[in-house]
């Protein structure tokens, strides 16, 4: 009798560590934030620019996209902070993804309840992929995005109207809500500006921002932002 209670107390225990471990064998994180991801890599293509890396979570198999880094196959990895599009065409692989997600906070590390990764764009971090087909007309007495970053010297500190479409939406994040706007216009390599508000919009808005610009605002974490638009008020 006493070795039988003996082996069903050992058989509970080999039940409840499979229950709390994943597939790959890592172990699930219980105190994850919540909106965080969870995926162990499955395949990892490299590009010049990018890394894909195809994962697994629960037994859901899909894609995401960050910007490069070293990710090892089979290695549990962690997201937070991503969009997703749906036929996305990478040129240099030549191959089209039916559904992907393009992530910005893709780490190793936990992205835990206390967590706060602020939303892209910044150096070192991927801005939202630029939507095609936009072509949003200035508000009266406004600024369109490509004006913005090409004379964004001479807008520093100042408040400024800029209308665009919401492609992403982030809320209370360090007591505010953040937001990417895009118009159809690009200077250089920009093309999508973030926005700091109260309002709660919706994406696929199209809304008139007047808030102040700042310029080269660095939040610390590598989180910089050549041009913001903060405490921005919907018109």
């Amino acid at each position: 009798m006493k070795f039988l209670v003996h082996t069903l107390v050992l058989l509970a225990g080999i039940l409840f560590f499979f229950l709390s471990c994943r597939s790959d064998g890592g172990q699930r994180i219980q105190n994850l934030a919540p909106n965080a991801h969870q995926v162990v890599a499955r395949e990892i293509i490299q590009t010049s620019k990018y890394t894909y890396v195809r994962v697994d979570s629960d037994g859901r198999d899909y894609w995401i996209a960050t910007n490069r880094m070293e990710v090892q196959k089979g290695g549990t990895y962690f997201w937070s902070i991503g969009s997703e599009m749906n036929d996305f065409t990478s040129n240099e692989l030549n191959q089209t993804f039916e559904s992907i997600f393009f992530v910005q906070d893709f780490t190793d590390k936990p992205i835990t309840g206390s967590s706060q990764l602020l939303p892209g764009p910044a150096t070192g971090r991927q801005q939202p992929p630029e939507h095609k087909g936009i072509e949003i007309p200035k508000a009266e007495n406004g600024l369109s995005i490509s004006e913005l970053y090409a004379l964004k010297e001479n807008y520093t500190g100042k408040i400024v109207r800029i209308r665009g479409e919401v492609v992403k939406f982030s809320s209370n994040i360090m007591g505010r809500n953040w937001a990417h706007i895009q118009d159809g216009t690009r200077d250089g390599e920009h093309y999508d500006l973030t926005v700091t508000t109260k309002a709660f919009i919706n994406v696929g808005d199209v809304v008139i921002f007047e808030g102040m610009v700042s310029v080269n605002k660095d939040f610390g974490a590598g989180y910089f932002y050549p041009v913001i638009l903060e405490d921005a008020v919907v018109k």
